[in-house]
């Protein structure tokens, strides 16, 4: 089978699924792929929280349970073990959001810290992964990243930031567990960007153990990149960046039109692509000191990155370079590719229902907006289960 054909087999692309699971996520699919309807349950499923109406079962046993790997983090380890039997590599993201206090930004680092724990034990757990709005106010990174100067009692809630990025960062080096630092809105990025670098200096002298992360939807993305190559050789150490398209499109275009700026999102689905491919290239031209996470559900990107791969005689499981994507979504391209001997990670979202809803829904929103992924996740189930029946007749 050429690289080509490989995310076509849905034999191994849903192994794990029994058939009701199958069936849950055809409907699930079915569903998202109908707007309105997306936009009804939305908003109907956060008045039903809200309103502590008894409709966490209901949740728990569909939409959450298709995307998330548990309330807890011993709750996903069945998930975990089951995706490591077929060489798939967990990233357990605590998507807890929108939090703003100092007590609740400490929640988030010990929960990091713990996970560090966990995925000590576990050959299955390479990555732990953390918001900057996690670990403190967005005001203040947006303050910073406009050159302002911050108030004395600021620049406290700062130093406390830098400490728990510090903190992370140090147990992480130990115990040899790599952290993936998300990206977020471009006028709180600058902030989180310098932050990142410099825990890039003092962690990933011998190999990456921060990686921050590229939104390529961002025109200036791979310029940045480019920069920090430059420091990173000055400086001697390494670089490790988690590639995606990104999460804020509609957000970062509306406050470029409200305040009057140029906007940093690429002008069209096309210019992203080619900017994220673009920057694949580099980086696998620069992998002596890049390591990359490409997080995609982007089947071209998947197979560019594989051919350029096998162009540089690079052998499948190079851990210079991850696949990764979202558990519940492209099980086609995460599956195969493993089965192919590739570094796959699944991105495992897990807390209290409640507490999730926000990423979960988030989630509905951006599968309705592009184009082409629900229908593909559809037609590949429904494959599935017509190759499923045509074997027991």
């Amino acid at each position: 089978m050429s690289n080509k054909e490989i995310f076509n087999n849905t034999e191994i692309a849903f192994s794990l699924k029994s058939d009701s699971e199958l069936e849950r996520a055809h409907f699930l699919f079915k569903m998202i792929s109908i707007v309105p309807l997306v936009r009804i349950g939305t908003a109907a499923t956060n008045f039903a929280i809200k309103a502590h109406l008894p409709v966490e079962g209901l949740i728990r046993s569909t939409v959450f349970d298709h995307f998330c790997g548990g309330i807890s983090e011993e709750d996903c380890v069945s998930v975990i073990d089951n995706l490591y039997e077929k060489g798939i590599s967990s990233v357990l993201d605590y998507s807890v959001e929108g939090k703003e206090n100092e007590n609740e930004f400490d929640v988030a680092r010990d929960m990091v810290l713990k996970l560090i724990d966990f995925s000590k034990e576990r050959k299955s757990m390479p990555f732990v992964v953390f918001k900057p709005t996690g670990f403190g106010r967005f005001y203040l990174y947006e303050k910073l990243g406009k050159g302002d100067q911050l108030t004395e009692k600021e620049q406290a809630e700062w130093d406390k930031i830098v400490e728990r990025f510090d903190v992370v960062c140090k147990k992480a080096k130990t115990y040899d567990v790599a952290v993936l630092i998300d990206g977020e809105e471009s006028w709180m990025q600058e902030a989180a960007d310098t932050l990142v670098t410099n825990m890039m200096q003092k962690y990933n002298t011998e190999k990456p153990i921060v990686y921050n992360t590229l939104q390529m939807y961002r025109h200036d993305r791979l310029a940045f990149l480019k920069k920090e190559l430059v420091k990173a050789k000055t400086g001697n150490y390494h670089l490790g960046f988690k590639l995606v398209r990104g999460a804020y499109m509609e957000k970062e275009n509306k406050r470029a039109n409200e305040k009057g700026y140029t906007s940093p999102i690429c002008k069209s689905k096309q210019e992203t692509d080619l900017n994220f491919n673009s920057t694949l290239n580099y980086i696998l031209d620069n992998l002596e000191g890049i390591s990359l996470v490409a997080g995609t559900h982007n089947e071209e990107s998947s197979y560019l990155l594989m051919e350029l791969m096998q162009e540089k005689g690079l052998k499948n499981n190079d851990s210079r370079v991850w696949f990764a994507q979202l558990y519940g979504m492209s099980d086609h391209i995460s599956f195969n590719l493993s089965n192919n001997d590739y570094n796959v990670a699944k991105y495992i979202p897990f807390g209290p229902v409640k507490d999730v809803m926000p990423y979960l829904i988030r989630r509905a929103e951006e599968n309705t907006s592009v184009a082409g992924q629900t229908s593909r996740e559809l037609n590949l189930l429904n494959q599935e289960k017509k190759r499923r029946k045509s074997d027991r007749t």
